[in-house]
This record gives C-alpha cells, sequence and structure tokens, in this order.
C-alpha cells in the first residue's frame, strides 16, 4: 500500500476520532455534572482534548495529502502538539484527582456515564491500533502520539467505568480518582517522548 493510501486512512481515522468524541465528551461532561462526578466529567474533558488532537494530525495529513510533502519541521510541531495535549492531560488529572481525595466528594451514581465509558472501552482500543499501524507505516511521531492518546482514552475508560462501578454498588468514591492517578506514568512517558520527537526528512517525504 502506497503513502497516499495511508495518509487517507489516517485522515478517515481522525474524521472518526472527532467525531466520535465530540459526542462522547458532550454526553460525558453533562453526565458528570448531573451526577457530581468529578471523574466522568473529567473524561468528558479528556475526550475533548482528544477531539483537539485529532483535528491537529487531521490537518496534518490533509495536509501532506493535498500538496507536496511536509518537512520535518510541520511533524515536528504536530508531534509537539499532541505531546503537549498529553501533558496538559496529566496536569489536570492530578489536580482533579487531589481535589475530589481531599474534598471527599461522594458522586451519585449514573447509568449514562456507565454506558458511555463502556462503549467507549470497546471503540477506542480498536482506533489507537489502527492509528499506531499507519503511524508506523507513515513514519509520524505526531500520529503516534495521537494514538497514544486515544491508548489513554481508552485507559481512562476502564478505569472511569471501574470508579463508576465500585461507587455504585460497593460506595467507594475514592476508587476512581486512584486509578486515574495510576496512568500519570504512560500519559507523562508518552507526552514527553512527542514533545522530544527527533524527525528527519526521510520520515515524513
Amino acid at each position: 500500500m502506497g503513502r497516499v493510501a495511508f495518509l487517507r486512512r489516517g485522515v478517515a481515522l481522525e474524521g472518526v476520532t472527532v467525531g466520535y468524541n465530540a459526542l462522547e465528551g458532550m454526553v460525558a461532561i453533562v453526565a458528570g455534572l448531573a451526577a457530581g462526578s468529578v471523574a466522568l466529567t473529567g473524561f468528558g474533558v479528556d475526550s475533548v482534548i482528544e477531539v483537539t488532537s485529532g483535528v491537529l494530525l487531521w490537518w496534518r495529513l490533509r495536509a501532506e495529502l493535498g500538496s507536496a510533502p511536509l518537512g520535518p519541521s510541520a511533524e515536528r510541531r504536530a508531534a509537539r502538539g499532541a505531546g503537549l495535549l498529553l501533558l496538559a492531560l496529566a496536569v489536570y488529572l492530578v489536580t482533579d484527582s487531589a481535589r475530589l481525595l481531599l474534598t471527599g466528594s461522594r458522586p451519585e451514581s449514573s447509568r449514562v456515564g456507565i454506558v458511555v465509558t463502556a462503549l467507549s472501552l470497546i471503540v477506542m482500543p480498536l482506533l489507537a491500533r489502527a492509528k499506531l499501524g499507519v503511524a508506523a507505516s507513515l513514519g509520524s511521531p505526531a500520529l503516534r502520539a495521537d494514538a497514544h492518546e486515544t491508548i489513554v482514552c481508552a485507559w481512562l475508560s476502564a478505569t472511569t467505568l471501574l470508579g463508576l462501578g465500585l461507587n455504585a454498588v460497593l460506595g467507594w468514591w475514592w476508587a476512581d480518582p486512584v486509578a486515574a492517578l495510576a496512568m500519570l506514568p504512560l500519559i507523562i512517558r508518552e507526552g514527553l517522548e512527542a514533545w522530544r520527537a527527533k524527525v528527519t526528512e526521510g520520515e515524513v517525504s
């Protein structure tokens, strides 16, 4: 398969990412605010970050598809943008989880939240796997960083779902912020890796 075909596949994947996460984020934020669930609201915020990352990568892939191949500077900017979003997510999770643990806020159970996070747990791994394959074929650190943002979204789906479930069944309100904090090493590592990505002319031509 040629580079143009992989670029088109990448554009299609980012289109799905943006559309799905926009809807997911809106539903999760509304449901989270209604239930008083900081974790579910945070999951919605992550979906918004995923939309931003998806738009950034959609632009990068469309730019190369519609004109001459991009130089390493454009790829580096896209990679740094995706990495910065991952690091911003890490900061959000730390402050959000700390606030929940310190205040001892006890959210109500949310059936809508359980459904949306369960669905995301199915969709996100499939998207991430497809993006990683295209990123490897294109030699794109930016797309790889975006794929890891999707993986983070999948893990947050799992931790949020676990937290919502434990809160609904056992009343363990502290379960989801603790699980979210466990995600930080992966998020920070991938964010720094994307920010420091070294791109050569051959990787994006």
